[in-house]
């Protein structure tokens, strides 16, 4: 009894596997069918699966069509799998420095940001109303400054093609308030999300925080500070199909245009669009 038991232990503290006579190319193949945050898991099932998963073949599997044109050529990795984090990490400037573009760490997923400069910001070219500026915290070159007006209405639109297919998305806007932002107290506006020509989701969020529990309860959003310390706003969510060839147009917008109040102090960055996390 003893005996067996002692076997026992020493069987399950072994450094061996079943799987290490597994050839690493067919075990390169099962890895990169999973995601990326499983292929960290599965390393620690074996010394094989661990060689596996660091694998170029795998994490290869796991970068955007055409990565090549998104390396900075200033930039060198030893490996896919560093590369890889690195487009998770640090997102890279695309369309002329409009967009930003990145990739989710634990599903590979696209993700992507349209700078304030890439969307539609009404009256965006009148100075009086938003002033275009540098800043220093920013992804962009540019970002639009609310001085004050009382119509406000910015949509953003994307086509799912750029994104990953088969998955659900949210959209944020991102932004920051700055001392003497105005008028924006317990003002819901009007957010929506939807297939151009298609009638959007629409839901009502604040850009100020400082609303009450019955706010919250009719389903209104507030919004949340994010790890760069930027703002953001769940504007709403969309499906991403699997048809390349007839993708569609996603339109995301933020309104406020029937209270008349005249509005100042918002700092807009852009329209974050990311996977939903499960």
């Amino acid at each position: 009894m003893s005996e067996n038991h002692g076997k026992r232990r020493r069987e399950i503290g072994s450094d061996s596997s079943p799987f290490d006579s597994f050839p690493e190319d067919c075990i390169c193949k099962i890895v990169s069918c999973t995601s990326p945050r499983d292929a960290c898991v599965v390393a620690t099932v074996s010394k094989a699966f661990e060689s596996a998963a660091k694998s170029d073949v795998v994490w290869e599997k796991f970068l955007p069509p055409q990565y090549e044109s998104l390396v900075p050529s200033s930039r060198h990795f030893s490996s896919k799998k560093e590369l890889y984090f690195a487009f998770c990490e640090d997102p890279v400037l695309i369309d002329d420095g409009t967009k930003s573009f990145w990739l989710d760490k634990a599903s590979g997923k696209k993700c992507i940001m349209l700078s304030a400069m890439n969307i539609s910001i009404m009256w965006g070219d009148t100075p009086q109303y938003w002033e275009w500026i540098t800043f220093p915290e920013a992804r962009f070159k540019r970002v639009a400054k609310l001085l004050d007006l009382c119509w406000f209405e910015i949509r953003g639109r994307t086509k799912t093609r750029v994104l990953s297919p088969r998955t659900r998305y949210s959209a944020y806007i991102v932004f920051k308030k700055v001392n003497h932002c105005n008028s924006f107290e317990d003002v819901a506006i009007e957010a929506g999300v939807g297939v151009v020509g298609n009638e959007a989701s629409t839901r009502f969020i604040y850009f100020d925080a400082r609303v009450d529990g019955l706010s919250l309860r009719r389903r209104r959003r507030r919004p949340h500070e994010r790890r760069d310390g930027w703002m953001e706003i769940e504007l709403g969510e969309f499906f991403s199909g699997g048809d390349i060839m007839n993708s569609d147009e996603i339109e995301m917008s933020a309104l406020e245009t029937k209270l008349g109040h005249w509005k100042s102090g918002l700092i807009i960055q852009g329209i974050e669009i990311r996977p939903v996390r499960t």
